[in-house]
């Protein structure tokens, strides 16, 4: 019997393995794979015309930080590199707050409604994913350029005298892409909230809570891995965007994302783009690991 129950086993494990195969294989050959090809290339010397040469180098990881000058021969700090991160970073938080501040009433509201009435509010929401990234960003360009339509309204009804530059500034940046991710944030949000047991709310009322008091000490504990979720699918996307910035900032505000096509394009630099590719993902591991562990920390309070 216990030779029938062990071969029972391994065809069982041999099921799951070859279950798994596939995801596996996506796993090491199309994320693992090109990841370490990109590793590798960030410790080769750049090409005469793009490309590598395979001599091994670590002036590309010099470069995301470092410059030397061409005059003077002396090193500093890279300035443009050093305000392209720290304008990636800043806007990606700011677009995941944003998106939270926005994000979380609409979800509220949505899972408050009669469930009838929820599958429209939601697909309302999920209408923007059937439109092409590009489409949707041109128009919000059509929204806020000079001759647009907010400008034109402002302007016909008196309240500015002269457009209002609005486009290829951080903040056209910062719209655009709080317009392109809040979906994004809403639906992790509704999920959490739709089982939500609202009978916790009307207790926390009964006990003479305000309701500030619930929002905080009942409704964000109960819904925080929606929070959570809905916070990195926001964060990790906007700090490597490109189409949104590319449009809407018009070459003068870039991001990480443009930094990195612009070596592998216009520059020919591949080690340096790979270089700040990896950069680019440690942020993106530091940050998420941070805010995971930030957020487990956070014991729920009472009322």
């Amino acid at each position: 019997m216990a030779d029938l129950s062990s071969a029972a086993d391994a065809r069982a494990s041999r099921r799951r393995w070859l279950l798994l195969a596939p995801a596996l294989f996506i796993l090491v050959f199309a994320a693992a794979g090109p990841l370490l090809i990109t590793l590798v290339y960030s410790f080769l010397s750049p090409g005469d015309y793009g490309g590598v040469e395979y001599e091994p180098s670590l002036q590309a990881w010099f470069n995301v930080f470092m410059e030397r000058d061409i005059f003077e021969d002396t090193l500093g700090w890279s300035d443009a590199h050093l305000s392209i991160f720290w304008r990636s970073v800043k806007l990606s938080l700011l677009t995941t707050v944003l998106c939270l501040f926005f994000g979380f009433p609409t979800a509220y509201f949505i899972a408050t409604r009669p469930k009838k009435q929820r599958d429209l509010w939601m697909l309302l929401i999920i209408i923007p994913f059937w439109t092409n990234l590009l489409i949707r960003t041109f128009a919000i360009v059509e929204l806020i350029r000079a001759e647009g339509t907010l400008n034109t309204l402002l302007l016909w009804i008196g309240a500015i005298d002269a457009p209002i530059q609005m486009l290829f500034t951080e903040f056209s940046i910062l719209l655009g892409m709080v317009y392109v991710y809040l979906p994004l944030m809403v639906l992790p949000l509704y999920a959490s909230m739709e089982r939500l047991d609202f009978s916790l709310v009307e207790a926390g009322y009964d006990l003479y809570a305000t309701r500030l008091q619930v929002l905080r000490r009942v409704i964000l504990p109960l819904v925080k891995p929606g929070v959570i979720a809905g916070s990195i699918l926001v964060f990790v996307p906007s700090l490597g965007a490109y189409v949104t910035p590319r449009v809407m900032g018009g070459g003068n505000q870039l991001m990480i994302g443009n930094l990195i096509e612009l070596q592998f394009g216009q520059g020919r630099n591949w080690p340096l783009g790979a270089a700040l590719s990896i950069t680019l993902l440690a942020i993106v591991m530091v940050a998420l690991l941070a805010y995971v562990r930030a957020a487990g920390n956070q014991e729920p309070h009472r009322v």
